[in-house]
């Protein structure tokens, strides 16, 4: 098999990746216009409560549905107590709150797990290859996409055709008409909120077996999705994934051609798309 191709097949597995990792952070930016350096943070989260729990005999199917939810009720809870006070102030205090907040969950993992990283095995059933001709590509990187696919039409059909999504697409527009209109945008807001940090857990769930965990990846994590929302157009839900799929399928091709370049490439991507569109491929003024 043609090792560009086969690249390109590993690029759209990691921009699926991308796309849940960081549909959460455009949808809450979008809605909230809220600044949220912890969402790599709960993408580490995500990462070691399907350690944790996949350690302690707990089938995966089961993790790829306890650690989002989890992972969501703490950011509620975090949004509840302490984001809902900050929202009307400036930017960059929203930046200082949340980078607080991610290094005290960053130092929790390491005083709980460990500073060194730990591997997570795939399921069974997700084990070994397939094999289609001269096509070989691991089975476990095949569900990444598929369960990528399946997020983006699950959370587009939520987004343009449920009340909730009506709401979100209202609110991203004016949250102020939004609760003129007699509707708990408090409610909304925290439920948005948990729901972006839900699919960040769930990316970094997905992410586990592939890379392992490690108490740093939360850091990493933020580097990508705030390059995806950026390419893509904060708050674009079709932004996040057009954006995915770009950055991964560079990130993965760069590998190739230039290895130590490949994580630099991204930002080099990201600069000409904004000098060709400032405010991303799909994003608005």
């Amino acid at each position: 098999m043609n090792v560009y191709l086969l690249q390109l097949v590993n690029g759209i597995g990691l921009g699926v990746l991308y796309f849940v990792l960081a549909v959460g952070l455009s949808i809450i930016f979008g809605l909230l216009r809220f600044v949220n350096f912890a969402h790599g943070a709960f993408f580490l989260l995500g990462a070691y409560a399907c350690f944790q729990l996949v350690g302690m005999g707990v089938d995966f199917w089961l993790t790829l549905l306890l650690a989002p939810l989890a992972v969501g009720i703490l950011a509620w809870l975090a949004e509840t107590v302490l984001f809902r006070k900050v929202y009307h102030l400036p930017h960059e205090l929203h930046i200082l709150i949340t980078v607080g907040l991610a290094l005290v969950l960053q130092e929790a993992v390491i005083m709980y797990w460990g500073p060194l990283g730990n591997n997570v095995a795939p399921p069974d059933a997700l084990q070994g290859v397939v094999v289609w001709g001269d096509f070989i590509y691991p089975k476990y990187r095949l569900f990444v996409i598929a369960v990528g696919a399946a997020m983006a039409v699950v959370l587009g059909g939520v987004l343009a055709g449920t009340r909730l999504g009506a709401v979100v697409r209202a609110g991203s527009e004016s949250a102020e008409m939004v609760a003129l209109l007699g509707l708990n945008i408090r409610r909304i807001f925290s439920l948005v909120f948990a729901l972006g940090a839900g699919t960040a857990a769930l990316a970094g769930v997905l992410a586990a077996p592939i890379r392992g965990v490690d108490p740093f990846m939360g850091v990493e994590a933020l580097g990508i999705a705030f390059v995806t929302v950026v390419v893509g157009g904060m708050g674009s839900f079709a932004g996040a994934l057009v954006g995915g799929l770009l950055v991964g399928i560079v990130q993965s091709l760069m590998s190739t051609i230039w290895p130590p370049g490949s994580s630099l490439m991204i930002y080099v991507a990201m600069a000409l798309v904004l000098l060709w569109r400032p405010n991303g491929l799909m994003g608005r003024a």
